[in-house]
């Protein structure tokens, strides 16, 4: 009877542990390099649903010129929101050919409730969306049309 509470005790610790704050940010991300139009980037990928829906929650900052590119297996319409976000963010949607479609500034999710979060839907259909500080597609001059290059 004491080994099955314990167990019990354990499974709830690694529960609480699971959706802690700190258990999504200690996680890491593989990096690639990257190009959009005359920037090159090392920034982590979010390949994984998982990846997708961990993201860059509960970041206390990124630097300049760091970010993610979420990767995706088709190319569609795209939702994001900032559940857990802690910090503002620019997100530049690319199609499957890595133009760049749309450009969205998404404001912190910090003490919204979910059900009064807002959804930033890509305009058109896409297949990669990179996520950098507020305002760095308009500070960097990358505009629509710009290629994104994921590089060797």
């Amino acid at each position: 009877m004491a080994s099955r509470s314990k167990c019990f005790v354990i499974n709830l610790f690694s529960v609480i542990l699971l959706f802690s704050p700190g258990a999504f940010a200690e996680k890491t991300f593989a990096k690639k390099k990257i190009q959009v139009g005359s920037e090159v980037l090392e920034v982590e990928v979010a390949q994984t649903p998982q990846q997708h829906a961990q993201g860059l929650m509960f970041r206390p900052r990124l630097g300049e010129n760091e970010g993610m590119l979420f990767i995706f297996q088709g190319e569609e319409t795209r939702s994001f929101w900032m559940k857990n976000t802690l910090i503002d963010l620019s997100i530049g949607f690319f199609d499957r050919n890595g133009t760049l479609v749309d450009v969205q500034e998404m404001k912190s999710g910090k003490g919204i409730p979910d059900s009064a979060l807002k959804s930033y839907l890509s305009v058109k259909p896409a297949k990669y969306a990179l996520e950098m500080n507020t305002g760095w597609f308009d500070k960097k001059k990358i505009k629509i049309g710009t290629k994104l290059r994921i590089l060797p």
